[in-house]
Order: C-alpha cells, then structure tokens, then sequence
C-alpha cells in the first residue's frame, strides 16, 4: 500500500492565543512541526502540543525560525552564522527540556526559504539540528523542499525529507506563490483533498498559471492556521484513504 506523511504547522499561540484548531489537527495528521518560541509558541503551548502528539500517536517535530514574534518569523532576519546556530539550538531545546522525542526540524517561514537557497544559513541550520541529534542519541530528519538545505543536511549525514504543500499556490517554476498576492493560499477542499492524490500517484502538482509542476515529496503539508485547515486535512485524509493510501509518519 503507497502511504504518504501528513504535517501541520502547530502549537502557534501567540501571546497566549492559539493560531489554529490544534486539537483538531492532531486528531488528522501524523506529524506535528511544533513552534517554539522563535516566531510564535510558549511554555505552556509547547507542553500542550506534546501531549497532544502523545495521546494521538504523532510524530513530533521543531519548527524553529528566526527570533522574531512581531512578523511571526515570516521576515527575513539579518544574522551570522554562529548566531543562527544559537538561535535555532535554543528552540530546539525548548522542545527537547519539555521531554519531546524530536524526530525531524522543519524551519519556519523566512528561514524556511533563507536555507533552501543560502549554503552558510542552511549550514548553520543543520549545525543545531546535528547536535539535537547527538543529544537525543538518535537520527533526526530537516524537512524541507531541497535546495542548500538538502545539500547541508546529506553532507553533515543526516536524512533529508522533502515535502509538498497542499493549501499553498505553486509557480510554474515550483516555488510558492508569496502571501498577500492572487493565488497564495488555496481553500476548496476538494481541490487540496485532489491535489493530494495527485502529489502521491503521480508526482505533480498544478500551478497557478495551469503548469503541471513535478514535486518528489515524502510529507504533505497543511499549514494549521490556514483558512478552513482543519476541513482541508480532513478532506485530504478521505480523499487518500479513498485512493487506497496510507498517512504515516517516514520518521
């Protein structure tokens, strides 16, 4: 049976507040890219987020990102690499000192595209995730869409995941639509729950100019504080179960 992972970005409170359904989303996904407390995420959400990943069998992740609440991590932050290395080893271990097994590291936002196409940022990265690893005393995955990030991670031995983003619009050249602009985010169900099948069966996607993109991608991602998340995911598991899929975590 072909299986697929699914993903959610969680456990993004903001001063206290939660920024999608995450009980909801727990219930759906098999792996959880966990804020904390770069751009958004606390004490008390990080906790919740690892019960949560306990008590429905999912898979635990850190979903680090330049130290910058204000923008909620989606501004790029000019740092050195040491400085990098730093910030994203203490968010990792915000998670780990609350007693998470951390499986894989997903950066956030910004970084998430600083180290698809920076060697130095995508290095420092993978710096911190190499001694979480160590720490933890067993292997821990980046997940990402390749580029610099990919390169770092195989080169410091670590496995890299790729993934696909379901509620997210493609360019014909497979990077992301930006926020804010026509066709950035999708909302339709259906249309994520087909594009799903789509990814797993034949390795595509379609942009927003109507290109046929091919995307590799191990995970599947539904970012939790999109508009209608929880039915997307929802929609996305039928759709699979339906085609005769499995979602299960690769970590």
């Amino acid at each position: 049976m072909a299986s697929i992972d699914l993903n959610a970005d969680l456990g993004e409170s903001v001063a206290g507040v939660p920024t999608a359904d995450d009980e909801a989303m727990f219930a759906v996904i098999s792996s959880a890219s966990i804020a904390c407390g770069g751009h958004a995420g606390d004490a008390a959400s990080v906790r919740a987020a690892i019960k949560r990943a306990v008590r429905f069998g999912v898979t635990i992740g850190a979903h680090p990102s330049y130290p910058d609440t204000a923008n909620f991590g989606r501004v790029a932050v000019a740092m050195t690499r040491e400085d990098l290395t730093a910030t994203v080893t203490a968010q990792l271990h915000v998670l780990a000192d609350a007693g998470a097994d951390v499986r894989y590291v997903k950066p956030h936002g910004a970084l998430y595209h600083a180290v698809t196409g920076d060697p130095a940022q995508a290095a420092a990265v993978v710096a911190a995730v190499a001694a979480l690893a160590d720490r933890q005393g067993h292997p821990v995955a980046v997940l990402g869409v390749g580029g610099a990030i990919e390169q770092a991670a195989e080169a410091a031995g670590l496995v890299f995941v790729r993934e696909a983003f379901l509620d997210r619009g493609y360019r014909a050249d497979g990077t992301l639509v930006p926020r804010g602009e026509p066709g950035d985010l999708l909302h339709d169900p259906a249309e994520v729950g087909a594009r799903a099948v789509r990814l797993v069966r034949e390795g595509a996607v379609e942009a927003a100019d109507g290109t046929l993109v091919l995307v590799d991608a191990a995970s599947l991602c539904v970012h939790g504080d999109s508009p209608g998340a929880v039915a997307m995911a929802r929609a996305v598991r039928d759709a699979l179960a339906a085609d005769g899929v499995e979602v299960r975590a690769p970590w």
